[in-house]
């Protein structure tokens, strides 16, 4: 491994563990010419996945599109930024695990709702209106039934519309 201050290949390993996704590796290093400390990360390499669009066009994987899709549908809403990061590496992790070189982004989007609807119910239609491309009121009124029926028949409490206050389902 190149040194990043002085350029020297001469370096040495001092400290390994895994990083915290527990995906990597993470590399304490010391430059033996210079004696400077860096720090590098040693991830699997995976070979480049295709989405296929609605269009049946196809285009690599980016992460950040999920990322940016998510954080519009939680925008001012009690979701932290790490329950987001959560959420994508877990989308992620189950994208990469199907072992496919293409995947729909019928099955990303579904992903995403499945985790939106775990974390916060409001996201989760913000999402499902774009994402089904909600034509008028009564689709939104749609889902929300839905949700609704879910929560009543989870038993679990629901949101108040007006008020934002919590009612027994």
């Amino acid at each position: 491994m190149k040194c990043p201050f002085c350029g020297s290949d001469d370096t040495r390993v001092i400290d390994s563990r895994p990083a915290d996704d527990n995906t990597s590796i993470r590399r304490r290093r010391q430059c033996e010419a210079c004696f400077k400390r860096f720090t590098t990360y040693e991830k699997l390499e995976t070979m480049p996945l295709m989405v296929i669009k609605k269009d049946n066009s196809r285009e690599s994987y980016d992460r950040s599109k999920i990322e940016s899709g998510i954080v519009r549908s939680c925008h001012k809403r009690p979701v932290s930024t790490d329950q987001i990061s959560a959420m994508i590496d877990d989308i992620e992790n189950e994208i990469f695990a199907l072992g496919e070189k293409e995947i729909p982004t019928s099955v990303i989007g579904e992903k995403v709702m499945k985790k939106l609807k775990d974390v916060d119910e409001v996201a989760y239609v913000r999402f499902a209106s774009v994402y089904r491309e909600f034509k008028d009121v009564n689709t939104f009124i749609d889902e929300i039934g839905k949700l609704l029926k879910t929560d009543k028949a989870a038993g679990r409490k629901t949101s108040d519309a007006a008020g934002g206050k919590k009612a027994e389902a």
